[in-house]
Order: C-alpha cells, then sequence, then structure tokens
C-alpha cells in the first residue's frame, strides 16, 4: 500500500525554519521530519510513498533524489496554494489501486499500521482517520464559590479525541474533495461523516504535532529516548500499552 504524505504547506507557526525550507524538512535528531515519518512507516513494512509537495517544493526534490533508503519515493508537485483536500485528491488519482494510507508531514504517532488498515477494511468505510488524545498544554483550574480548590497539570487522556491524520483511503474519496482549494477537513470529512461513510480508529498511544518552535524543541529532548516513542514496537497493543 503506497503513504501519502502531505508536504507542501507553508508552516508560518514555524516561521524560524520554514522560511528556509518546508516544515517536513525540519531535521529531528540529524534526520529531516520527512525522513522520520517514512522511517517509521517503512519499519512496518510500507515502503512504497508519495510526497505531496507545493511551497518550496525544489528542496524536497533535491532531498528525495540524495536518498540512499531502499524506498521508493516519488515526489507530485501539487500546488503551491493548494490546500490539504486538493493534495490528496491529487495524489489519489495518481494512485493506482482501492486504498492509500496518508498522513501530514509534521508530525508522527506510533500507531498499528496493520491494526488501522484491518480496522478500516472490516467496514464500509471510504476513510478512517486515526483520533489520538492532543498533547498536554494547560493547567486545571477547579473553582468552587470563587476560590480555587484544585490546580494542577493537565493529562493528556483528560482531553478529548481529536484528528490525528493517518488516514487509511479509498480512492473514491477524491469524489468528495470539491477543489484543490478545499481543505480536508474542514470539506471531505464532514461529508464522509454525514453518510456514515467516515470511520474513526482511536490510538491513546504516542502522538505529537510539529507545529510551532516549542514543539521542535520537545521532539528534539525526544529523540534521545531509545527507541524514539514515535516507533511502534511489536510488543505494544492495540491500545498503545506495552
Amino acid at each position: 500500500m503506497r503513504v501519502v504524505i502531505l508536504a507542501g504547506g507553508r508552516g508560518t507557526r514555524l516561521a524560524e525554519e520554514t522560511h528556509l525550507v518546508p516544515k517536513p524538512m525540519v531535521q529531528i535528531a540529524g534526520k529531516t521530519m520527512l525522513w522520520h515519518i517514512m522511517n517509521s512507516f517503512a519499519l512496518q513494512g510500507f515502503h512504497e510513498f508519495t510526497i505531496a509537495t507545493g511551497y518550496l517544493s525544489g528542496v524536497i526534490d533535491a532531498w528525495v533524489e540524495s536518498l540512499s533508503e531502499p524506498w521508493e519515493v516519488k515526489t507530485l508537485y501539487t500546488g503551491e496554494d493548494t490546500q490539504t483536500g486538493g493534495r490528496l485528491k491529487q495524489s489519489l488519482l495518481d494512485t493506482p489501486g482501492e486504498d492509500i494510507l496518508a498522513t501530514y508531514g509534521d508530525g508522527l504517532a506510533n500507531v498499528n499500521l496493520q491494526t488501522l488498515i484491518d480496522f478500516h477494511r472490516q467496514s464500509a468505510f471510504l476513510a478512517t482517520l486515526t483520533a489520538v488524545r492532543p498533547p498536554a498544554r494547560f493547567g486545571v483550574v477547579e473553582v468552587e464559590k470563587g476560590r480555587v480548590t484544585h490546580f494542577g497539570e493537565k493529562i493528556q487522556a483528560d482531553s478529548g479525541w481529536i484528528n490525528g491524520g493517518y488516514f487509511v483511503l479509498n480512492r473514491d474519496v477524491a469524489n468528495f474533495i470539491e477543489s484543490d482549494t478545499e481543505p480536508f477537513e474542514s470539506g471531505a470529512l464532514p461529508r464522509l461523516a454525514e453518510l456514515g461513510l467516515l470511520g474513526g480508529y482511536q490510538h491513546p498511544g504516542f502522538w505529537k504535532p510539529m507545529d510551532t518552535l516549542r514543539e521542535k524543541i520537545e521532539y528534539q529532548e525526544l529523540a534521545s529516548q531509545n527507541p524514539w516513542p514515535w516507533i511502534f514496537q511489536p510488543t505494544t497493543d492495540i491500545d498503545g500499552n506495552s
């Protein structure tokens, strides 16, 4: 199954890095985020990649040409101002076969990909997204009659589920994307959900975006761990527990 990575955005919230390179080319532990994403898929047996490019696409093209890993990697220029829906539609139409895996180029998770695919195939869904818990960012304040009765760190399990990417998409999903200027998240996904054609695979394990300089620094700190927390371990069950 081919993996599509959306790598065409401008990454304006990480402008300290992305004025020179696309956000997926920002380095963590001496490797680009794109490399970390593809490596995490390859370790689970997925070696065919399409990188949907846009902003500073030539930087990614040159990097792909220099890769020495035994992966099949192609770039697909999808337009500098194209939104996520348009990038996915172009990638779906460019990819033979029924289903693809797809993810964003600015985050990582230790999703059990085969379990995700099995979940998708056992249903009548055209698309399945991976639902994750957002990282804890704020302290919890409990107030009764104007008095703070509890102040503490918010834990990830307290939060609701959000779209963490890591999609399985049937080729027919392209029919639900109306234009290149339409975000996938506010266009096709709600349409599919309304028709009962969107599945949600719940992943309570590791997931982290890299939208800001702070998150990049946090990734650098996490990279000191062995193994990296975004690498799925065969001893990890489907609930993300070791």
